[in-house]
């Protein structure tokens, strides 16, 4: 079984799936039970989302508002922390997975289907958490022989990739022009991409720098080397030689004059000038295929680039909410219309069976998760061996209907009671 607990299947898709499997009786109570259910969980979210973005205030690259309260440091280590805590329990909650030392190490090592050689700097970076989630393989043709031939090649990809960087505070940029940084020091930032190759992960980090391959350097090298021989034998020797003899003339060690005549002269000029736009050529060719690499890297995430820093917590909030809600429809079907009573083990292993065969979808369901949800909206019923039921339709739509009504208790009653 996959290690991926993401189920790659939108939270409406899902409960038509559930629905379509219903008696026509039963469908309409069943969409009003997970309409509830959706409202209840997007409402618990909301307060998850307020204290990720007060967290993050601090931090901000972009912000455009002025803070009333200045963060000691202490305090500002103290928010880096709680910003952290709830970005990982967020991501983790939309089924996101961390990035462990070794899984990065491995990545970074890998060869690059980019065709560009990546440096990460990692000295003004204080630090880096990755995650990915929806790993799968995939093959692609690259091209090799300079174009002239193509290679299949397989390779592992991320179908989204977040990155949570924080850069070192001010002090440590004291001798630096920090108005010609990309990047303001001591903030965060929090980017998402899709369709990352596990082999180009480096492209997703921050300040991330393009570098020559070996064959690159060879491409430009050994044409310069020959040219740079071909232009000293026909245009710089004779030049050369004569400045050389006219030095030793000035400088004593040659008593015979050197004659310069007109046309000497000009040879030799001609020999500098061409030497000279010999140099600039290959500087040229040099920052030419550079920019090549760099354009080939920002057309890479100009393309995969889905969100950045505070708009990042919404697009997880949203992922967040549509796995609680899938994992909490899915266990309740399957246990409302199971035979009996269902240990966990059993539920859970249904349920993979129903998105591998029915679906072609083969993930690790999170049945924990699921039965957590269940339990905290008052749907699940649990005996003393541990197997579990869930209450019937219409006894779920009234638990959640007074749930939801119980979400605001500004009523005038209340109101009243508490004057």
């Amino acid at each position: 079984m996959s290690g991926e607990h993401f189920i790659p299947f939108r939270r409406t898709d899902v409960v038509s799936m559930c629905a379509d499997e219903l008696p026509s009786s039963e469908r309409q109570t069943f969409l009003s039970v997970a309409t509830l259910l959706v409202s209840l969980v997007h409402h618990r979210f909301h307060a998850r989302i307020e204290a990720l973005k007060d967290a993050y205030e601090p931090f901000r690259p972009d912000a455009d508002t002025r803070p009333i309260v200045h963060l000691s440091r202490e305090e500002r280590q103290a928010a880096r922390q709680r910003l952290e805590a709830e970005l990982v329990a967020l991501a983790r909650a939309a089924n996101f997975v961390q990035l462990d030392t070794d899984e990065f190490s491995r990545a970074l090592g890998e060869h690059s289907l980019l065709k560009v050689r990546l440096a990460v700097d990692t000295t003004v970076v204080d630090k880096v958490v990755c995650f990915r989630r929806g790993e799968s393989r995939m093959t692609r043709q690259i091209p090799t022989w300079m174009g002239l031939r193509r290679r299949t090649v397989e390779f592992t990809n991320y179908a989204r990739v977040l990155v949570y960087a924080t850069f070192k505070d001010p002090e440590h940029f004291a001798d630096t022009d920090t108005e010609r940084l990309p990047f303001r020091p001591g903030s965060t930032v929090v980017k998402l991409f899709q369709n990352v190759p596990k082999d180009d992960l480096e492209m997703v980090f921050p300040n991330v720098q393009v570098r020559m391959r070996g064959i690159d350097k060879w491409l430009i090298g050994l044409p310069a080397f020959v040219s740079g021989i071909i232009v000293i034998v026909t245009k710089l020797i004779a030049s050369v030689g004569a400045l050389l003899l006219l030095l030793a003339f000035w400088m004593g060690l040659r008593t015979e004059p050197v004659n310069l005549s007109q046309a000497r002269l000009v040879s030799i000029g001609a020999g500098l000038f061409a030497f000279g736009g010999f140099l600039v050529r290959q500087v040229t060719k040099f920052k030419n295929r550079k920019i090549l690499f760099m354009k080939a890297l920002s057309e890479n995430l100009y393309f995969r680039n889905l969100d950045n820093d505070a708009g990042v917590f919404h697009n997880l909030l949203d992922a967040a909410e549509e796995a609680e809600a899938i994992e909490a429809v899915l266990a309740y079907h399957f246990l409302r219309t199971a035979d009996g009573p269902l240990p966990g083990a059993e539920l859970d292993r249904r349920i993979e069976e129903f998105l591998a065969k029915r679906w072609h979808a083969r993930v690790d369901f999170e049945i924990e998760d699921g039965l957590r949800k269940l339990r905290e909206l008052s749907l699940l019923g649990e005996d003393d061996q541990g197997r579990f039921t869930a209450v019937p339709l219409d006894e779920a739509r009234r638990r959640l209907d007074r749930a939801w009504d119980d979400v605001f208790t500004y009523r005038e009653d209340a109101v009243a009671r508490t004057a």
